[in-house]
């Protein structure tokens, strides 16, 4: 497949800056765009593996590790590059999650977006510990075995049908509505549902980069308000687990409002055929169901 122009990498990054940036006004479309053929799933994987590729240069990285492992954190401008560059490989594991056939990010890539993540944490809360810890791992993560590892994952990664995608998506839309019905969630149960979310974001944000349609639009914007709302809470979740307060996967609390009616709006809106009357997936949407991601 040839390469994307550039307007099209730029409308993508464009989209992805604003994944979490809340709308003050912004509603769902009448009918929420679902169809997508496996030849559509093929041109979002690759643009999203060239998306990845242009922006997640090995050299870069390893120069903020190194940075972060001498001094313990970034200038301002650093950490906007730090943030972007994980924001591409975030939009990688979302897609290969998405469009693949194990519904899986490949064990390397995924270990690489997480180091990544605890990294950032790491130095945003100042654990200058943590930020060693996290950065020599990611150095060991991009040495040149590992990086060519990689690269062959996100090579062999096999398309899933249409049919599989949909069932998928339904099956993480379900994982959500029964999210919903608990009046409590652990910070890890909350932040297992804002993954989905995300993954949904990232699906509408490489759609509409291919192409721009006000359906499609307005889905993105709609899935970033509840995207940047769930993350702003999340963080305050992980500074409060750093710092004692709670316990990050046995502690409970409510979930507030405007996100809880947000995700029931979403919920309601999207078809979920093949749901038993108990709530649960039919046989047929189990597997996809229970994948662990």
């Amino acid at each position: 497949m040839s390469p994307y122009p550039p307007e099209v990498i730029h409308a993508l990054f464009d989209a992805v800056e604003m994944d979490d940036v809340v709308d003050p006004v912004v509603s769902l479309p009448d009918a929420i765009p679902i169809a997508c053929s496996q030849e559509e799933m093929r041109r979002c994987l690759a643009l999203c593996v060239q998306f990845w590729r242009e922006g997640a240069i090995r050299a870069d990285i390893l120069g903020l590790t190194s940075t972060l492992l001498a001094t313990g954190d970034l200038p301002q401008d650093a950490r906007r590059r730090f943030k972007l560059i994980r924001a591409r490989y975030k939009h990688l594991r979302f897609a290969l999650v998405l469009y693949g056939a194990q519904h899986h990010a490949p064990p390397l890539f995924r270990a690489t977006v997480a180091v990544m993540g605890h990294l950032q944490d790491a130095f945003k809360n100042q654990r200058r510990a943590a930020v060693v810890g996290y950065g020599m791992a990611l150095r060991l993560l991009l040495c040149w075995p590992a990086w060519a590892l990689v690269q062959r994952e996100v090579r062999r990664v096999r398309l899933d049908n249409a049919e599989g995608f949909a069932r998928f998506r339904t099956a993480e839309l379900l994982r959500l509505k029964q999210g919903l019905r608990s009046d409590r969630l652990t910070a890890h149960t909350f932040h297992a549902m804002r993954k989905i979310v995300s993954r949904q974001v990232s699906f509408y944000d490489t759609m509409r980069s291919l192409e721009p349609d006000e359906r499609t639009y307005r889905m993105s914007r709609f899935l970033s308000a509840i995207n940047g709302l769930m993350g702003s809470l999340h963080d305050d979740l992980v500074e409060g687990a750093v710092a004692g307060r709670h316990d990050y996967h046995r502690d409970t609390f409510a979930l507030p409002q405007d996100i809880r009616c947000r995700l029931r709006t979403l919920t309601d809106a999207y078809p979920l055929p093949c749901i038993g009357s108990d709530g649960h997936a039919l046989p047929q949407l189990r597997k996809a169901h229970d994948t662990v991601l």
